[in-house]
């Protein structure tokens, strides 16, 4: 049986921090020879999502494309957000997917749906008889986080400037304060977490954007029952890194003039000097805030010398190229990435024989 008797239905959700990860997986299956069927929800919430799906198509013509037309959103809309109102709109409309993809040639084997659309389609996958996998875009010490959230959002503490909270398959106890208060305050991206965690033990497997030699702590942990009991199988299939698809019509395309004359900077400097900082891809800081955490990152002794000590230290310098060079082996023909897919799909065509 050849592996184009796996077909595979993959739903995306909304924002490039979703897409970009889950493309990236779709290109494993094609490139492994599976059949894909990308379902994608219709309008885009941007255009550089709508260029690269477009971009992603091209590079595949093998790939099977079903539009799904979604619904207007609510009114009033729950949320000032367009992803997470796009979020939401998603979840309310699965229930119009088993007409789409029911009748599909070959039969389907297995969907696979982005993290924010598990609970919704756990009717939807069982109605239809399909194994079901989510892939979580996050590394595998934050799923440790997802999985245990219900259990610590119940959980009453004490001193929470000071506390230290254990949380299985993280490495080290997660500071109080590192947790993002929005998640203890009644918002959407809490009611999430609160109603999807406890469903994880319905799907049939988790795909992770992690490699064995980065997060083998957190993977074993997972994978042993520690973080959450009756876990499904959790599979590392990392590091994604990027395709010919993203990089289409050329790299400058996609770049404005001030994007590319900064990449032209940062690459004239002298190695080990430049410090990034990163809030987020959904955070927007302005010229003056951005300039204010600069000078305070200049100005600030203790917080210089913290950064000078960690990018002169050559024992993070060697652990750094350590890891580098397990992600390049994880990627690369007989990798734990390329083993670990090739074990799925045979076990889809022996699930497949069995039915």
């Amino acid at each position: 049986m050849s592996n184009e008797s796996i077909h595979v239905a993959m739903f995306p959700s909304a924002g490039m921090g979703h897409l970009t990860p889950f493309l990236r997986l779709a290109s494993l299956l094609l490139t492994h020879h599976c059949k894909v069927t990308l379902i994608t929800p219709l309008p885009t919430i941007s255009h550089a999502e709508s260029q690269l799906l477009s971009n992603f198509h091209s590079s595949f013509p093998q790939l099977n494309l079903i539009p799904f037309h979604l619904p207007p959103p609510p009114s009033p809309p729950i949320s000032g957000d367009p992803f997470f109102l796009r979020v939401q709109t998603l979840r309310n409309s699965t229930h119009l997917l088993p007409p789409l993809i029911s009748s599909l040639s070959p039969p389907l084997s297995l969907f696979i749906s982005d993290i924010f659309l598990l609970s919704p389609l756990i009717s939807v996958t069982q109605k239809l008889s399909l194994p079901n996998y989510i892939l979580f875009t996050s590394s595998a010490s934050m799923f440790s986080f997802f999985s245990h959230f219900p259990t610590l959002a119940q959980s009453k503490f004490d001193n929470v400037d000071q506390i230290q909270i254990p949380v299985p398959g993280m490495v080290s106890p997660l500071p109080y304060s590192s947790i993002p208060p929005f998640l203890f305050q009644p918002t959407i991206f809490r009611s999430l977490m609160m109603e999807d965690s406890p469903n994880l033990t319905k799907l049939h497997g988790v795909f992770l954007n992690t490699f064995e030699a980065l997060e083998s702590h957190s993977l074993k942990a997972l994978n042993d029952g520690k973080v959450v009991k009756d876990m499904p199988p959790v599979y590392a299939v990392g590091p994604f890194v990027p395709f010919e698809f993203e990089k289409k019509e050329g790299e400058s395309s996609s770049l404005s003039s001030s994007s590319l004359s900064l990449i032209n900077w940062l690459d004239d400097q002298p190695i080990g000097s430049v410090v990034y900082v990163c809030f987020g891809s959904r955070t927007a800081l302005g010229r003056d805030q951005m300039r204010e955490i600069g000078n305070g990152l200049m100005k600030r002794d203790e917080i210089g010398d913290a950064i000078k000590e960690i990018m002169e230290n050559e024992l993070l310098k060697v652990k750094a190229m350590e890891l580098k060079e397990g992600g390049r082996k994880a990627i690369s023909v007989g990798g734990d990435c390329d083993v670990t897919i090739q074990k799925l799909i045979q076990k889809w065509k022996n699930d497949v024989n069995n039915v």
